[in-house]
């Protein structure tokens, strides 16, 4: 069982809403998009993490190769999951934007795996991004990744050999670039407002305040 993502909440600090809209100024937006635009369907459905009516909605383009969305979420996403993503205020939808070969592949693996497993496996992606990015041979950390998963040897080889699902995946990358103007890794946008570069549980939290 993928386990990553319960291991991350049991270890979070304890944040509230409030504290954190008191505490902290909320990080002044770098641009905006048109919300709507950006919520239209693309070629992949999106990750939707949360209640799916949530008032506030961030999305995030993130290449999981990159180390400073790993640290977005190993230290803030736990916090803005308890706080705002599992009590209904907001929700977050992880798009792809893969920066290189081994993004993708792990991009793949994640839209292979069942639905409910897709959030876990991407957590647990993040959390050992150092084991399999930075490995010689990364298909085999991939391949024992994907096994927690569920995946058989020929699965995983199908997986990464499906020429239609790597295109889908480059399209939301190529969509988030020419429409939404994405260079950077993570970038969120959080009610159509675009903030490029990670951003601290606190930093987020008193953005989502100010949308609720």
């Amino acid at each position: 069982m993928l386990l990553a993502g319960a291991v991350l909440m049991a270890g979070a600090p304890a944040y509230t809403g409030a504290a954190i809209a008191q505490e902290t100024a909320a990080p002044q937006p770098q641009g905006t998009v048109d919300a709507e635009a950006l919520m239209r369907p693309g070629e992949l459905p999106d990750i939707v993490i949360g209640n799916p009516d949530a008032p506030v909605t961030i999305v995030e383009y993130a290449s999981l190769t990159c180390s400073h969305c790993a640290d977005f979420h190993a230290n803030a996403y736990p916090t803005i999951k308890t706080e705002y993503l599992d009590t209904g205020v907001a929700k977050l939808i992880v798009r792809e934007f893969p920066f290189d070969p081994r993004a993708l592949a792990g991009f793949m693996l994640a839209r292979c795996v069942p639905e409910d497993r897709r959030t876990a496996m991407i957590d647990v992606l993040f959390d050992q991004q150092r084991q399999w990015a930075g490995a010689e041979n990364a298909s085999v950390e991939l391949l024992a990744i994907a096994r927690q998963a569920g995946m058989s040897q020929e699965q995983f080889t199908a997986c990464l050999q499906d020429s239609d699902l790597q295109k889908k995946v480059m399209a939301v990358q190529q969509r988030g670039q020419s429409e939404f103007g994405v260079n950077a890794t993570p970038t969120f946008f959080i009610n159509g407002n675009r903030y490029a570069g990670a951003m601290s549980a606190e930093e987020m939290g008193a953005v989502i305040e100010q949308n609720r």
